[in-house]
């Protein structure tokens, strides 16, 4: 059973990085205008970044940990 969650995993993955990349652009954009505080899209894509990952993490696990 441990392969059945794989390619859910790896789209998770996938995910996570794309809200990484959401982020730094928002942080960048922000700098960029001047702005001396995190944007709130920024902390937001943070939270959802973490989110997922612990969602692949929760994947990783053998079944017999719950």
């Amino acid at each position: 059973m441990s392969g059945e969650f794989d390619h859910i995993r790896e789209r998770l993955e996938a995910i996570a990085e794309e809200l990484a990349d959401l982020a730094i652009v928002r942080l960048r954009e922000s700098i960029d205008a001047g702005g001396s505080e995190l944007p709130v899209d920024e902390r937001r894509l943070t939270r959802a970044r973490r989110a997922v990952e612990k969602a692949v993490h929760l994947l990783e696990e053998p079944d017999d940990a719950e």
